[in-house]
């Protein structure tokens, strides 16, 4: 018999065979471990080596010049790359070169700390305990080895053939010396080999496998004394190497920690392999979780390779050539290699207690055919093999969610950068993922290229939804997240573009919901293609040696179903696409309508919106029903397959082939085909999951796609033209919104500048005039790029990151840009880190910058300064704070060139004077360009170098101040006047200004100069806080400690009453006892065929494999089926030859049916009763919302409201239920089990009592941790989608401040504080699941136990049911610790969404007994009586005693300063606040009686901050269709949006649908001049958009300039006719000559009108004037007899605001005329 060839079968009765142990175990495999070592070992390092010789030759890497890389690519995607600093190189974790001083400062010691940005690192060493004692041990047990070896050699120990073992041994030893020797020698070179440490660990691994058998070997069969010693020490070393090598450090090596912002660094990489295999080393943050509430701080950080920065760095060095799903797939390939590797061993170990048991009841039954040794084996195997599946699956789903972070950083952080480099304006409204049939059809309608600007800029407005998504109202289907700047961008008409742009909402969701479904999925891919197919094979392998050719039937009808598997992965694939599309119009209309909230209350249209959300919400709640329908059937097949597959496989067996079906093999079988259906439902689960997931790559890939910004190509990298001069300018320029040949239906092209030939003065003033919507924003968006070029040049800084640019050392101003947004946009931060904007403290600089934009006062009244917090879009500020603000960045940043887009409009006329001539003209300017757009000519032309004055897209008059004002374009008062002095600067010691004076203590109010009131009740909120902390009035809240009982009942009470509940008890039940029913049944059959002398009987136990799901729905709802489906059996006694095959048949069919039935019903019934509760919840929260007070929409983030709407909503649509099921299920599961094993064998129970208590205490620990882990996780994600929102909307500034580096690196920072919990929480999830199925094990272990003590007392069959089910109660204990987690996660969303129902309500909209006259106010008379009113009952007044009354059809204008509460004023005739004393009556009703719509229905106000709706302008003036055409017109004429001889075109506006789909838009050339090219003939001109009532609005209106949003606001106010009109600075950002023509329109209002005026022009020749300040009414009377006043507050504004004579005469022609004609009115 030569070398390895070894006769007759491995396993002998009890042993090994010699010949194997020798030959294999001692040679053969420890040799070819270690060739495979060395191997490895010169293919890592020979490359290494190679590259050193060549350094040594003198060859040296070039290294790359970063300022070269960028003269080389000016991209926008260079522009939003990860920002250098956060590149460092990454060290593979096992090859750190770290040299420690040897005396050192012991474990732990300092080794550098470094600050990027504002985060501060301190990075620690950590060198493990013992790590040189260690490395000494090992090396005696090394030398211990060699010596064994030796000495068997010399004594010839190992017996007959004994050398060459002993030579193998003493080869494999030596080696592992020389490796050993290696590592401790060359640790700390260069040229120390990486990993070898590794390799050591992984020889000591198998060594002690192959060691282990022999071993056993020695100490039953022992051959001699010596052989037995010299292999009894071997073992001893070999596990104490071994075991040192899994419970020391991985590595054994110093370890760097970092400490980012004080966070505590992950303990991953201190852990040992067995604390990694364990996961062991989580135990720290469950017992902290235990002991006490999680908080963010104590989560620990990622790997340094786990974070945002890193993963994207790397991943972007890998070039994208085919989709992004393959890319993906190519970029992890590695861990996912591993992932299914580890996968492939956790799915074939799934079947060992199955045979182990097999084994175990076969010796049951004939104990005397081998020695006891041989059962003791296969029960210490029991729990061993189980240990080593646990330790696959829950390796391979660790992997799983490494890769699920990594991914997802990858796709929110290209989301992100994506955004960021988006055109500035949009085109048509892409639905991502859209069916691609509807795809072509909407290529068809409005084809990029041709078809329609329409469509484009309907997508602007984000207006357009394709087909069916136009139903819709003004709210259209809005989006997500308000794009307050799109809509800077353009003053004129819609900015869109023939390619078409996804809007804000869908953006948010392809971050919050697309990212999350692909992140989710990649971390199950294992499933299917390892796990599933492994389990497959070997599952058929198996069936066919248990039932031969009867097996072949029930491989059939498995073949069958996975067709059907597949047909219901499709089903799921399409009902969650119409989900997704539902779910995306519905939080689009949502958004709107929260963004809008204030003039939806204004003008009572809550319920009417309500109904437009409520019929979104039907069409996704149908979606979902026809996805639970999917879903029931799908759970009834799977339930029904099984038995299906049982009856033919047994009608062959016992039909067929005629033999008799003992239990043995009834039993074996049924838990095969048990088996096998977990691969296939995997297969069928994961078929669906990977069709979600790449619907949602597709959405996301489609995103990737869209036009970028062609800014930097535009600017280049400096602003030099051919002559070397700086310029800043535009030559021979044409420029387009949106596409560059997007034409609309009718032929008419978006809103142009035509050829524009500018040259702004560098360092001097220069100003851009003109009409409302003549394209003055524009020209500043065309300097900054954001337009599209058709032919010409732009000139202008702004091509180069702000961190590349150094200011110049002299002037210390960098050639960069500094732009002020027309509506100013603020980030969610302090005012103080607003202005700074990430520059640099200066603390004289700053001061200078706070007097100059008139700041001080403001932070004075504000409760902690410059440190209050700025709301989400600035809602703590008024619209003259925030305008302020935004002015005030501009001046602080060291950029040398301002562009202000109308930053005087929303300050009043003595705060305008101040600012310009202390900020725009102050010492802070010197040698600064700036280019200001204005309507304010007055005041900034003749202080300016330069003039430009737009007209309809077109420069009409432009030269030298004073060439220009002598031309008269500008108006002939202008030609008379000097340059103002600054009269501004000389404050008048009476006047009211905004500036320099102390005092008011009334807060800001929400917007004395800003319609909305809204920081009236943030800061007065602040002000019951400590003076100095700001703390942040909108953190979200986090609720602690186990899920309310309440909460469980507004569910559970949602879902139906209490019949409801009792068929679904009655359901659950029954499908419980179709399991034990199927098992009944089939074993009454099996022993009609047992005798007295059965041969076999084999069981096992079907359970064991389902602990290694991954979590996925439909899963719970049976497993709990299988957990002891298919084990009980009894022991015949007599034999019976005719058995009645058909009647067992066909009683198992029935059982199996209705099983499979009762599922169907179950599932039917919860989901439809989730459905119930789904719509209930939605429509409570959506009115609890909407009829909110003002000041939660002050205090809330939009993020955190749409948070509830979005994430928390589709947690209770889609989650609760089938986790619920799951939870009920594994609930009846457990008491069946008991029930079962108590009749059985009740000793069994005192055992299940020991693991119940161990098991609840696992469960406790986890359940807590976990708890507080998803709760931080959900509230993390609210910043993120803030900034995202933030970000989209203030995309403009962004860029033009050239800050894209430092948005993308917090959004990265957002990124790794949201994966901290999440990856937190799954790592205790893995620890929960390791240690239930350690449980496990001892439960199966000693059952083993308690049998083999019970040997010949107990039989086989007993023992078979006993183990079974006995294996099968520990999964279900652990489901359901897991789904009853799962479900308090899940109702962690109901809670979140509890808590938003109960928020503080309005008063009642309608008061039936108080109820006004149908035609009230008919008169229009207002008298306030001894009125008092504050923000919140404990807060100071901010009106006082007002009493004063306003008579019938007055006009009275109400002046004061910022904060003087002119405001909230308004607010109190509307109710937004009410009153603490006294009353208002509006024609004799008190207004404080009666319901809110019926006030507000009847009063109208025209807001400071104009609001659009996503829509038509028709739909926007008319929402709900109540007006003509012709009355709109008349509208539109009064307010000057439509020449008066101008005529309109009407296409018939269809009523039904709330949105006409609009079949043209633009601001557009002229019919006629439909020239080839779209810079059109010399002629082109652009078309009045308003002159069409289809033309779209987009979201915000971000497509017409903020004059145009004015008017149209008005227009609409107008339109109602109202007996009451409230205007809040209703024209603040329109020019003065259309203003004058508006104020005769308003003069010509039969109604009663206030107006809160910032120009004094618009009010003075009203009838009364009210001069309020702090809150106290101070005069009060008509404008020429407050002016006669020389002491009086008016006279002395009129005297500020430089033009007291023009005033003058005005106040005294008003005064003349009402004298004559109508003195009692007097």
């Amino acid at each position: 018999m030569g070398f390895a060839r070894c006769e007759g079968p491995i396993w002998r009765v009890d042993d090994l065979s010699r010949c194997f142990q020798q030959d294999y175990l001692q040679v053969l495999f420890p040799l070819i471990t270690i060739a495979i070592s060395l191997l490895v070992l010169v293919f890592h390092n020979a490359p290494r080596a190679a590259a050193r010789l060549r350094r040594k030759d003198g060859y040296q890497s070039i290294p790359t010049d970063p300022d070269h890389l960028h003269a080389q690519e000016n991209t926008a995607a260079a522009h939003t790359d990860v920002p250098p600093e956060e590149q460092e190189e990454l060290l593979d974790d096992d090859d750190e070169p770290l040299t420690m001083n040897p005396g050192g400062a012991g474990r732990l010691s300092l080794v550098k700390t470094t600050t990027r940005g504002s985060v501060v690192s301190v990075v620690q060493a950590d060198s493990p305990q013992g790590q040189s004692l260690s490395m000494v041990v090992e090396k005696l047990a090394i030398a211990g080895l060699v010596a064994v070896h030796i000495i068997a050699l010399l004594t010839d120990g190992y017996g007959q053939r004994g050398e060459l073992p002993a030579i193998a041994g003493l080869v494999v030893w030596l080696y592992v010396a020389a490796l050993a020797t290696l590592r401790l020698v060359l640790g700390n070179t260069k040229w120390r080999l990486p990993r070898l440490w590794f390799h050591t660990a992984t020889i000591y691994g198998c060594q002690w496998l192959y060691t282990v058998a022999i071993f056993r070997s020695v100490i039953i069969h022992p051959s001699s004394r010596t052989a037995q010693v010299l292999v009894i020490v071997e073992f001893a070393l070999i596990s104490l190497l071994f075991g040192m090598a899994i419970t020391t450090r991985k590595g054994n090596k110093t370890v760097l920690l970092e400490w980012e912002d004080g966070i505590e660094p992950s303990r991953e990489p201190l852990a040992s392999l067995l604390s990694l295999a364990t996961f062991s080393w989580v135990d720290p943050i469950v017992w902290r979780g235990y002991k006490e509430t999680f908080e963010m701080k104590a989560v620990w950080n990622l790997l340094p390779k786990d974070k945002a920065a890193a993963v994207l760095a790397d991943y972007r060095t890998l070039k994208r050539t085919t989709s992004l799903a393959i890319h993906l797939l190519k970029y992890f390939k590695k861990d996912l290699i591993l992932q299914c590797a580890l996968a492939i061993i956790g799915a074939v170990f799934a079947f060992a207690p199955t045979l182990l048991l097999k084994a175990i009841l076969e010796y049951v039954e004939q104990p005397d055919n081998a020695p006891i040794n041989v059962i003791w084996l296969y029960v210490i195997l029991l729990p061993i093999l189980d240990l080593v599946r646990s330790f696959g699956d829950g390796m391979s789903l660790w992997i799983g969610r490494k890769i699920c972070i990594r991914i997802r950083a990858i796709i929110v952080g290209e989301i992100y950068a994506k955004a960021l480099r988006r055109k500035a304006a949009a085109g048509k409204d892409t639905v991502l993922g859209a069916d691609s049939s509807a795809k072509k059809n909407k290529k068809k309608d409005g084809d990029g290229k041709g078809g329609g600007i329409v469509d484009s800029i309907k997508q602007k407005l984000g207006l357009k939804q394709d087909d069916d998504q136009s139903t819709g109202s003004p709210d259209a289907d809005a989006d997500a997240a308000a794009a307050a700047t799109t809509a800077e961008s353009s003053t004129a008409l819609v900015p869109e573009k023939n390619d078409e742009q996804v809007n804000l909402g869908t953006i948010i969701n392809l971050m919050s919901v697309d990212s999350f479904k692909i992140a989710e999925s990649t971390s199950y891919l294992h499933f299917l293609f390892a796990c599933a197919p492994t389990q497959l094979i070997l599952c058929v392998v198996l069936l066919w040696r248990v039932m031969g050719v009867s097996a072949i039937p029930g491989l059939i009808v498995m073949a069958f179903l996975l067709p059907i598997n597949y047909g219901f992965a499709r089903g799921f694939t399409i009902t969650s696409k119409k989900i997704l599309a539902a779910t995306d119009k519905r939080i689009n209309v949502t958004n709107e309508i929260l963004n809008n909230i204030r003039i939806i209350k204004y003008f009572a249209w809550e319920e009417r919106f309500g109904r437009i959300v409520d019929d979104k919400r039907l069409v996704e709640l149908r979606a979902l029903r026809s996805r639970f329908l999917v879903w029931s059937c799908a759970v009834a097949v799977w339930n029904s397959v099984p038995v299906v597959i049982t009856f033919f496989s047994f009608f062959v067996y016992t039909v067929i082939q005629k033999k008799p079906l003992y239990p043995s093999v009834a039993f074996t079988a049924i838990s095969l085909f048990m088996l096998l259906r977990i691969p296939l439902d995997q297969f069928g689960d994961m078929f669906a999951r990977v069709q979600e997931t790449k619907v949602s790559l597709d959405r996301v890939e489609e995103f990737f796609m869209e036009d970028e910004t062609e800014k930097y190509e535009q600017l280049g990298l400096d602003n030099i033209d051919e002559n070397g001069n700086h310029v800043i300018g535009l030559r021979d320029a044409t420029f387009i919104w949106g596409g560059r040949d997007t034409v609309a239906d009718d032929g008419s092209l978006a809103f142009r500048l035509l050829d524009i030939n500018v040259d702004f003065k560098i360092g001097h003033l220069n100003v851009i005039s003109g009409p409302t919507g003549s394209g003055k924003t524009s020209m500043l968006m065309a300097l900054l790029g954001e337009m599209t070029r058709l032919e010409g040049r732009v000139y202008c800084p702004g091509g180069r990151s702000r961190e590349d640019v150094r200011p110049d050392p002299e002037t210390g101003l960098a050639n960069t840009i500094a732009y002020v947004a027309q509506s100013a946009w603020l980030v969610n931060a302090t005012i103080k880190e607003n202005i700074l904007f990430s520059a640099e403290m200066d603390e004289d600089r700053y001061k200078n910058v706070i007097v100059a934009c008139a700041l001080e006062r403001d932070f004075e009244i504000l409760d902690h300064g410059d440190e209050t917090l700025v709301g989400e879009k600035g809602i703590t500020l008024s619209g003259g704070q925030k305008q302020r603000i935004s002015l005030a960045r501009a001046l602080y940043s060291n950029s040398q060139h301002l562009l202000l887009d109308d930053c005087l409009s929303a300050v009043d006329s003595h705060t305008a004077h101040w600012i310009f001539h202390n900020a725009i003209r102050g010492p802070l300017m010197i040698g600064r360009t700036c280019i200001l757009v204005t309507h304010n000519i007055q005041l900034a032309v003749p202080s300016s170098h330069y003039v430009v004055v737009m007209d309809n897209g077109r420069v009409s008059v432009q030269g030298p101040t004073a060439d220009v004002i002598a031309s008269g374009k500008l108006g002939e008062d202008l030609q008379r006047s000097r340059p103002s002095t600054a009269v501004g600067s000389r404050m008048p010691s009476r006047v009211p200004s905004s500036v320099g004076e102390n005092g008011s203590e009334t807060i800001v109010n929400p917007g004395d100069e800003n319609g909305h009131h809204a920081n009236g009740a943030a800061a007065e909120e602040a002000k019951k806080k400590k003076k100095k902390q700001p703390t942040d009035a909108v953190v979200e809240h986090k609720a602690e400690g186990a899920v309310k009982w309440p909460i469980m009942r507004m569910y559970i009470g949602a879902m139906g009453p209490w019949w409801f509940w009792i068929v679904a008890a009655i359901v659950f039940t029954l499908q419980q006892l179709s399991g034990v029913a199927t098992n009944v049944w089939v074993r009454q059959w099996a022993n009609e065929y047992v005798t007295e002398e059965v041969d076999h009987i084999e069981f096992t136990s079907s359970s064991h494999s389902y602990s290694t799901q991954s979590i996925t729905p439909t899963y719970f709802a049976h497993f709990a089926h299988y957990g002891f489906l298919g084990n009980a059996t009894g022991f015949g006694i007599q034999a019976v030859n005719e058995v009645n095959v058909a009647y067992y048949l066909t009683g198992l069919a029935f059982i199996g049916l209705a099983g499979a039935l009762t599922a169907f019903i179950r599932d039917l019934w919860i989901f439809f009763g989730s459905l119930t509760a789904s719509k209930k919840i939605h429509t409570r929260l959506m009115e609890s919302v909407s009829r909110a007070k003002f000041k939660f929409f002050d205090v809330t983030p939009l993020g955190q409201i749409m948070n509830r709407f979005s994430k928390d909503l589709e947690a209770v649509d889609q989650e609760v239920a089938p986790i619920a099921i799951g939870v009920i299920s594994c609930a009846l599961g457990i008491v069946v089990t008991v029930v079962l094993i108590a009749i059985i064998t009740p000793g069994f129970l005192i055992a299940g009592v020991f693991i119940t208590v161990a098991y609840w205490l696992v469960g406790s620990f986890y359940i807590r941790a976990s708890r507080d882990l998803k709760r931080l996780e959900s509230v993390q994600r609210s910043p993120l989608f803030q900034q995202f929102g933030e970000t989209l909307s203030g995309m403009t500034t962004i860029r033009a401040y050239g800050a894209e580096r430092r948005f993308i690196r917090e959004n990265l920072a957002k990124i790794n504080t949201q994966a901290r919990p999440f990856i937190y929480l799954w790592a205790c999830n893995r620890w929960l699941s390791f240690r239930t199925d350690l449980l496990g094990d001892l439960v199966s272990f000693f059952a083993g136990v308690f049998v083999i003590l019970g040997l010949g007392k107990i039989d086989a069959g007993a023992a078979g049911i006993s183990l079974s089910y006995a294996i099968g109660f520990t999964d279900n204990v652990l489901w359901l610790v897991r789904l009853y987690a799962l479900n308090e996660q899940n109702m962690n969303s109901v809670e979140r969404v509890k808590e938003y129902l109960d928020v503080e309500q309005e008063a009642a909209p309608v008061v039936e007994k108080n109820r006004p006259p149908a035609n009230w106010p008919a008169q229009g008379s207002i008298e306030f009586i001894n009125y008092s009113t504050s923000y919140r009952k404990e807060l100071e007044p901010v009106l006082r005693n007002l009493s004063f009354k306003i008579n019938p059809r007055e006009k009275v204008g109400i002046v004061g300063r910022t904060g003087a509460g002119k405001s909230s004023l308004t607010l109190a005739i509307f109710r937004a606040l009410e009153a603490v004393e006294g009353k208002i009556l509006i024609d004799d009703v008190d207004i404080g009686l009666i319901g809110l719509r019926d006030l507000r229905e009847a009063v109208t106000i025209v807001p400071q901050d104009p609001t659009l709706f996503m829509g038509t302008i028709r739909s926007n003036l008319d929402p709900f269709h109540v007006y003509t055409d012709e009355q709109i017109f008349e509208a539109l004429r009064k307010v000057q949006l439509i020449g008066p001889d101008e005529s309109a075109t009407r296409p018939q506006t269809p009523a039904s649908s709330m949105l006409p789909s609009p079949p043209a838009i633009g601001t557009l050339e002229d019919e006629g001049d439909r020239a080839p090219s779209p810079t059109g003939s010399g002629a082109a001109t652009n078309r009045n958009v308003f002159l069409d009532l289809s033309t779209p609005v987009s979201e915000s209106g971000s497509n017409l300039s903020q004059g145009q949003r004015q008017l149209m606001c008005l227009a609409r106010a107008i339109l109602k006719n109202p007996s009451v009109l409230v205007m809040d600075e209703a024209t603040a950002s329109i020019d003065h000559a259309t203003d004058s023509k508006i104020q005769e329109t308003i003069r010509e209002q039969t109604s009663t009108i206030i107006t809160i005026a910032h120009r004094l022009q618009t009010i003075v020749d009203y009838d009364k004037v009210l001069v309020l300040d702090k809150g106290v009414m101070v005069e009060y009377g008509h404008p020429y007899e407050l002016m006669r006043n020389e002491e009086g507050h008016f006279r002395g504004m009129c005297e500020s605001s430089g033009d007291y004579d023009a005033l003058a005469k005005a106040a005294k022609q008003k005064w003349d005329a009402g004298r004559l004609v109508d003195v009692d009115d007097e």
